[in-house]
């Protein structure tokens, strides 16, 4: 081999190293999942974990490959030819079962999350709902009644901003706020709104993601696990606003979360209704 083919061959491997070093000691700190803070998180942690040690080890592979076929097999000589022909149905089984079964497998195991996440909710649970609007997060807490009042983009007025229908009893004693707060270890189920464009409530302590689509009502229910204060970043592009859309969700005690609540505004009082 000549002496740059070597040359090139070190720096390559030198490159990798270089980056295994860095992703092992730094990567997390930059650009790695951040603190999980919700119960089925940890399964979607698993499945990426997974996937990425799949995907990972046959690029690995495949370029090991790559390198090994063009130093086995280059030209030596004028007179050389290479070996070719049409078909190996062995060869062409096997990397297409093989291929076929892992991912069935993966797409299995997502979507065993997936249903799990959007599914009923547990009885317990506490419904929330978020209404995205440019370029802000809104939240609607149910009050005494345990329902939700109606929400919908005509009832949106300067004195009405969460749009919930000021006619429906069941509303009147709700409780709306601009930022995020839910119970520790208690299951809470939230349902997704739009005043205006298309959104994307993203939570990604909690793994989460979820369109809010104007005209329909989203839906998944979670569990936080870990009291703190984490962001909720839009991640649908929703206009000229859309890098400022980002809210908090604060994660506490029941007696924190109950007080909290306490203390903040319902409908009625916001519209000047009797509840």
């Amino acid at each position: 081999m000549e002496r740059s083919g070597i040359h090139g061959i070190l720096f390559a491997l030198a490159v990798v190293v270089l980056v295994l070093v860095g992703v092992i000691t730094i990567g997390d700190r930059w650009w790695w999942l951040p603190p999980l803070a919700s119960v089925h998180g940890g399964q979607i942690d698993n499945l990426f974990t997974i996937t990425l040690a799949i995907t990972g080890s046959v690029f690995v592979l495949v370029h090991l490959l790559l390198a090994y076929f063009v130093w086995r097999y280059r030209e030596r000589s004028a007179e050389q030819r290479a070996y070719f022909y049409l078909e190996n149905r062995p060869l062409e089984v096997t990397y297409t079962l093989i291929p076929a079964l892992v991912l069935t497998g993966l797409i299995t195991a997502g979507t065993r999350a997936w249903f799990e996440i959007q599914g009923p909710p547990p009885q317990n649970a506490l419904p929330i709902r978020v209404i995205g609007e440019q370029f802000a997060w809104r939240f609607q807490y149910p009050g005494a009644d345990g329902q939700l009042g109606r929400f919908h983009p005509r009832f949106v007025s300067e004195s009405n901003p969460f749009g919930i229908d000021p006619d429906d009893p069941a509303g009147r004693d709700d409780i709306v706020a601009t930022e995020l707060h839910v119970p520790l270890n208690r299951p809470v189920v939230a349902y997704i709104d739009s005043k205006d464009v298309l959104h994307s409530f993203f939570v990604p302590a909690l793994r989460v993601k979820q369109d809010a689509v104007p005209g329909m009502t989203t839906r998944f229910w979670f569990v936080a696990s870990q009291v703190g204060m984490y962001d909720i970043p839009c991640a649908e592009l929703c206009g000229q606003g859309h890098y400022i859309m980002r809210g908090q969700m604060v994660v506490e005690s029941d007696a924190a979360f109950e007080s909290w609540l306490a203390q903040q505004p319902t409908i009625a009082t916001m519209l000047g209704l009797s509840q």
